[in-house]
């Protein structure tokens, strides 16, 4: 240490000894310093540390692999492993500790008991965690699903209108027409008989060219050629899956150099320049019409999402930025295709796998169009089908889209059996786990849509049927997918007869919707009407 303050000193020119001394000593002294509120910072955060695992003691855990690994790879995201969510959830009723490695705790909620009061708890104390949200960020941005506190509050405040009835209910006629697209395609592959096609392919397709419509006005023609936006989508999301199971990929700085975030990167460049382009093009329009002549432009017409995000004012009369809007568009598109494609799927192949309720769900559609000049549904239309929603929503608490969301507590929550989750701790909301809790749901793993009759529901907790979360963070576009998937479903089997196809094996895959292994593949067979 000695010689190198002294080579500090020779090249500072200083050369008087007393001063010298004095300032070996003041640099001595700032290393020590330097020195001991390292170590404090150490001893303070290990003392934390093992605070914090003292009071998650009183939190079950089930037997690791190894003290390294901790319970990673016990749960992988595959049809085994959400198989042993099933059989997990029926040891551990209510919570469940599992550690990331040997050092990261994670506090899984698997009843409706537990799940309330974190996801009851307001934005700001229950926020998104970074770990598991993070690698959407370069893509989404700083829109509703990543943001936090009073942004997030702002942004949700201001798009809350966009997703009223009056808004929505003029999209039922985009719903059908991009149906409608699909159907004709279909009945071009259709050669008599029966035909085999994977309903996530199709219906993500017709999802995505739905979304894009609503979202800008813009008519890709998706279902039918190919599209450099559509193909980055697809992209981004694949690659998101692929960096987090690799454990040298979350740290950027090895991502950047890596070929996926090469991939990466250029697929949200394409991303981002469509929507930003839409964005100008749109708000341009508006300063030449002026706000009052661009509002009666639009009477008689469909709003758009970017409509809502140009108009949109806070209470002091603030607007959203051109980057704010494009990231709240980026996560509409996001969230509003995928989780929507996931569930029509999945619904789909549980009336296959029971045509007595598929059979149910046509005569009841069939009996809703009865002396109308269209078959094309309309907004009033879609509270006439209650054994279909009925059929949808335990397809929903079955085959959920999002398997999980994760929130990070900012403050100490208390739990009903007396249990705290301390400030700080990563909670992972299983919805998959809370359908699947034999607790909750009396033989969880058959599919029956009468659990949600009305009279059955109003016995049974507002939480434990959470497919589109709960609380204040809870999904804004979810009946904008009701509606949309009430529509496509009631078209599709009333045109359609589905049925699963027995040369294919259904296999679960939760990436950041719930897929399945090589598609999902059935039976189609034209009807007629």
């Amino acid at each position: 240490m000695l010689p190198i303050v002294d080579h500090l000193l020779d090249a500072l020119n200083l050369e008087h000894t007393t001063f010298r001394i004095y300032a070996v000593t003041a640099l001595l002294l700032l290393f020590v310093i330097v020195v001991l509120q390292t170590f404090l910072k150490v001893v303070l955060f290990v003392n934390a540390y093992i605070k914090n695992v003292q009071r998650l003691r009183c939190f079950p855990e089930p037997p690791k692999r190894n003290w390294f690994m901790g319970h990673l790879g016990m749960f992988m995201p595959s049809e085994e492993g959400m198989t042993e969510v099933s059989k997990i959830v029926k040891q551990f009723t209510y919570t469940m500790k599992t550690w990331m490695g040997p050092a990261l705790p994670l506090i899984s909620l698997l009843h409706p008991d537990t799940v309330k009061p974190v996801v009851a708890a307001s934005a700001l104390i229950a926020p998104k965690d970074e770990l598991f949200y993070g690698f959407l960020r370069p893509w989404l941005g700083d829109g509703l699903l990543l943001s936090r506190g009073e942004k997030w509050g702002q942004h949700r405040r201001l798009l809350t209108p966009g997703f009223h009835f009056d808004i929505l209910k003029n999209y039922v006629k985009i719903f059908n027409e991009s149906t409608d697209i699909m159907h004709a395609k279909w009945r071009r592959l259709y050669k008599g008989g029966s035909m085999s096609l994977d309903m996530f392919e199709h219906i993500s397709l017709m999802t995505l060219d739905s979304l894009l419509k609503c979202t800008f006005s813009y008519d890709s023609d998706c279902q039918e050629k190919p599209s450099d936006y559509i193909a980055a989508i697809y992209e981004l999301s694949s690659l998101v899956v692929k960096r987090e199971h690799c454990l040298p990929h979350h740290f950027d700085f090895i991502y950047r150099l890596s070929s996926n975030g090469r991939k990466f990167r250029k697929a949200c460049k394409i991303v981002h320049d469509f929507t930003a382009d839409v964005v100008q093009q749109r708000k341009k329009a508006l300063q030449e019409k002026g706000a009052e002549n661009w509002i009666k432009s639009k009477q008689g017409k469909t709003t758009d999402f970017i409509d809502i995000l140009l108009l949109s004012k806070d209470e002091n009369g603030r607007q959203l930025s051109d980057e704010e809007m494009r990231a709240e568009a980026d996560t509409f598109m996001f969230e509003g295709h995928d989780t929507t494609a996931s569930g029509l799927s999945w619904i789909l192949y549980n009336l296959a796998r029971h045509p007595e309720y598929q059979d149910k769900c046509r005569e009841e559609i069939r009996e809703l169009i009865k002396g109308k000049d269209t078959h094309h549904l309309e907004w009033d239309d879609l509270s006439q089908l209650p054994f279909t929603t009925m059929c949808i929503k335990e397809s929903l608490r079955l085959h959920p889209p999002v398997t999980a969301v994760s929130r990070r507590c900012t403050e100490d929550i208390a739990l009903p059996d007396g249990k705290i989750i301390p400030k700080g701790n990563i909670c992972l909301i299983s919805i998959y786990g809370t359908h699947h809790n034999p607790a909750v749901w009396p033989n969880p793993e058959v599919y029956d849509p009468y659990r949600f009759d009305p009279q059955q529901s109003q016995e049974r907790s507002s939480h434990a049927f959470v497919p589109f979360s709960a609380g204040p963070r809870n999904c804004i576009g979810q009946n904008f997918a009701m509606a949309e998937m009430k529509v496509v479903l009631a078209l599709t089997l009333l045109h359609f007869k589905v049925s699963l196809d027995p040369t294919k094996t259904v296999r679960r895959k939760p990436e950041l919707i719930l897929r399945a292994e090589g598609g999902l593949w059935l039976q189609v067979e034209e009807l007629k009407v």
